[in-house]
């Protein structure tokens, strides 16, 4: 029954497209029909183009997203046990926080060229604000009472770390990075869409400059269906790893 309510939106906007491309509402050139874009999708596949595209593309997102939870989660960690390094940091990440990391590819370009290491420059800033900011919340958000009991069982510092305030900080970092590899595969798509020569970014700048609006579309629901299946498997993953971030971690959201 979920699974009905779930495709029904997509359903009724199929059928508006398939209805609109048969009677002539929708331009066919702007907006090409149903079985044309599927007729595409399918050579596509076939021809393995799309998939060497989404291959290209998910390396890059994987690549990024572990270099930068590899930095920002030990950083997040070390500020949220020493509160003074805050009153450092916080000015510098409010400034870098409001830059959008598209704005910065023009330099990204320029230090790095138009390689990969670009590319991953990309995915490291728009990933690194939600994965540190979540784990600093959740480590900064510990009960004090249960660290009273800790002090009472006699937990030194380490034990408390590690049995109580990282338990208590794990529905918030996984929110992170959710959120995290979510940034991590726009800003991608939007860095393969200036300087690129494979990815699916680029497939769908090089279909704009053909006039292949049929290849666009497929682009783009080929950027819909990864992301969601990326959200999806990493939810299930954490959800049967760490149960007790089920509930407070739905939709990316603690």
């Amino acid at each position: 029954m979920k699974v009905l309510k779930c495709l029904t939106i997509p359903f009724v906007i199929l059928a508006l497209w398939f209805i609109g491309s048969t009677v002539g509402i929708i331009n066919q050139y702007i907006i090409p029909p149903p079985s044309r874009v599927l007729h595409t999708a399918i050579t596509l596949l076939s021809s393995g183009l799309l998939l060497e595209h989404i291959a290209t593309s998910l390396f890059r997102v994987f690549a990024g997203f572990f270099a930068t939870v590899l930095f920002a989660f030990p950083l997040a960690v070390l500020v949220g046990i020493k509160r003074k390094l805050q009153d450092f940091i916080e000015p510098v990440l409010d400034f870098l926080g409001h830059i959008p990391p598209i704005a910065c590819i023009p330099m990204f370009i320029l230090w790095f060229g138009i390689g990969e290491a670009s590319k991953l420059a990309v995915i490291i800033l728009a990933t690194f604000f939600p994965v540190f900011l979540n784990t600093l919340n959740g480590i900064l958000s510990c009960d004090k009472q249960l660290l009273e009991v800790g002090d009472v069982f006699g937990f030194k510092d380490r034990d408390k770390f590690l049995r109580i305030i990282m338990p208590s900080a794990l529905p918030s970092i996984i929110v992170g990075l959710r959120l995290g590899l979510g940034y991590s595969w726009r800003a991608l798509v939007g860095a393969e869409l200036i300087a690129a020569s494979s990815g699916i970014g680029y497939m769908i700048i090089e279909a704009e400059q053909l006039s292949r609006p049929d290849i666009i579309i497929v682009g783009i629901i080929t950027i819909g269906l990864c992301g969601y299946l990326i959200d999806y498997c990493f939810f299930r993953l954490t959800s049967c790893i760490i149960p007790w971030t089920r509930k407070r971690s739905v939709y990316g959201r603690s």
